[in-house]
């Protein structure tokens, strides 16, 4: 089985550390894996130390936060170098806007009515990789638990037996916090083709993740991103459905780019998402083949 996209803690959003990752894809008989954290490649090499004592065959991977015709995105790097010094530079360009954002998010979302404070933000992030950044997530994990909000109307649709309670805390930054949203912070990501010619440079491969969550209605830029180097996309993603997937995978064919397939795995904050979950309907030989230029 495979599974080449989830998340560790040194992500803002993980809960488990690389080697407990590698310890989970055992036991779910996951045999070729990649932790693709987001705008960083610290957890690469205990996760790599860790799949070889596993028998998996361990990819190092990253997922770049970037942008394109003023859409945000998320690029895979695949097969990296990742001692390469760019890649620090990319986690240290996020690090530095973090705190700016974070205050930003703040503001907006006591704008909506919701009355929390720096320090209960601080109190979640102060021991995670990234502690200048109060994540969506935090805001939704703070104001779920508030004494004074269980009766909110607003947030009643992220609590059991809701619409959007099967991943609470994740559904509730996709409301509130993406690009759109009444909570938005804006970021200066690099562009897509300034990520992508920096995986090719570092001998890596990129891979559009989860392309039906960030286009949605834009699947016509697909056809532009193609034309800038994209090397292949994720078709199978817990969040695409069997026809998004088809359609995808035509695409590539069409195309001759490669596929992959992750569950973006990322513990606590997605708990309805599983190690493998993804929903590749290729056969292991069909998938191998895909994914010859990284195994």
């Amino acid at each position: 089985m495979f599974d080449l996209h989830m998340h560790s803690f040194y992500s803002n959003d993980g809960e488990l550390s690389p080697e407990e990752l590698v310890l989970q894809c055992a036991k779910n008989n996951i045999k070729y894996m990649s932790v693709t954290d987001h705008n960083t490649v610290a957890a690469n090499q205990p996760a790599q130390n860790a799949a070889i004592k596993q028998n998996i065959k361990y990819i190092p991977g990253i997922e770049i936060d970037c942008t394109f015709e003023n859409t945000d995105f998320h690029i895979l790097g695949y097969g990296i170098d990742f001692k390469d010094p760019v890649y620090t530079e990319i986690e240290n360009n996020i690090r530095t806007q973090s705190l700016t954002i974070s205050h930003e998010r703040l503001k907006k979302f006591k704008a909506l009515g919701f009355n929390i404070s720096e320090e209960d933000l601080n109190a979640l992030a102060k021991d995670s990789y990234w502690p200048e950044a109060w994540t969506g997530e935090m805001f939704a994990e703070v104001i779920l638990k508030h004494p004074d909000y269980q009766d909110n109307i607003m947030l009643k649709p992220y609590r059991k037996g809701g619409k959007r309670s099967d991943n609470p805390l994740a559904n509730f930054y996709w409301d509130f916090f993406a690009q759109g949203k009444p909570c938005f912070a804006k970021a200066h990501f690099p562009s897509m083709q300034q990520i992508i010619d920096i995986i090719h440079q570092s001998r890596g491969y990129a891979v559009l993740a989860h392309p039906c969550v960030n286009l949605k209605e834009k699947l016509y830029l697909l056809d532009n991103i193609v034309k800038i180097g994209i090397d292949g996309i994720e078709a199978f993603s817990s969040y695409h459905s069997k026809e998004q997937s088809d359609y995808i995978l035509h695409f590539i064919n069409q195309n001759r780019l490669f596929t992959t397939c992750g569950s973006d795995y990322h513990g606590k904050i997605k708990p309805a998402i599983s190690l493998g979950q993804h929903g590749c309907f290729l056969n292991s030989e069909q998938m191998e083949n895909q994914l010859a230029k990284l195994i």
